[in-house]
């Protein structure tokens, strides 16, 4: 196992049979978030790869950056008196988050999905910022004060409406494409991705330098295109 750099746990399944390789990506991403482990290009001579994000139109700014506007989106909505939530997967997408608002020092309120698994990771020795669980309990004055992270399932229901006024943030490479947040319903989206952008595709499939590349779980037509288009054929 090689790590992906996807999540946290993620890996890259290197098998080795008779001199012949084939390593297996699952999702990946190559850009290091500080949480996943770098992704590890594999020398092989057939790589399996993703293709969630393989179109020329998915190129994913620095993360950095990302975080810096999801801080700024949270400061302009504290300012008209809005609570922040963002939306985000449980497992993965959430510690990015939840790394990137650690600046702000405000309190983070968290969904009950998305603070088990903090519960989890933290078990597990990561050292991310305490997160407090939303119940059905906590004082409507509490609920009201910092920011949330919510799972996608969350959206649209009663759970984000008990927030009052509020700003609803998506966190997802599909906000590249700006419709996607109208048709969400958002107010922002941030495309922060746990998957490579198109040239993070084509850049760990180049340095795997493997002769022969299988394509899945995703655009898989345009990515072979573009592959045969540049010498590497399945």
């Amino acid at each position: 196992l090689h790590p992906a750099g996807h999540v946290i746990g993620s890996s890259q399944v290197r098998i080795e049979y008779k001199g012949e390789i084939w390593v297996i990506s699952g999702d990946y991403k190559t850009e290091d978030d500080g949480i996943s482990g770098q992704f590890e290009p594999i020398k092989c001579h057939t790589f399996i790869t993703e293709s969630t994000f393989a179109l020329p139109v998915f190129q994913w700014k620095a993360q950095a950056l990302i975080y810096q506007e999801m801080r700024d989106w949270v400061y302009a909505n504290k300012q008209q008196g809005k609570t922040s939530i963002f939306v985000a997967y449980s497992l993965g997408k959430a510690q990015r988050v939840i790394d990137a608002l650690s600046l702000l020092q405000e309190p983070i309120l968290a969904h009950g999905a998305i603070s088990n698994t903090q519960e989890v990771v933290q078990q597990m020795g990561y050292n991310f910022p305490l997160v407090e669980k939303v119940t059905p309990e906590m004082p409507s004055n509490r609920l009201k004060k910092g920011i949330v992270i919510a799972p996608p399932s969350a959206i649209d229901t009663s759970w984000t409406k008990k927030f009052g006024p509020s700003a609803i943030g998506i966190c997802s490479g599909w906000m590249q494409i700006r419709g996607n947040i109208k048709r969400k319903n958002a107010d922002a989206g941030f495309a922060l991705s746990d998957h490579a952008d198109w040239n993070g595709l084509l850049t760990a499939i180049k340095a795997t330098e493997a002769e022969s590349v299988y394509v899945t779980h995703g655009f898989q037509a345009i990515l072979e295109k573009r592959l045969q288009e540049l010498g590497i054929t399945k």
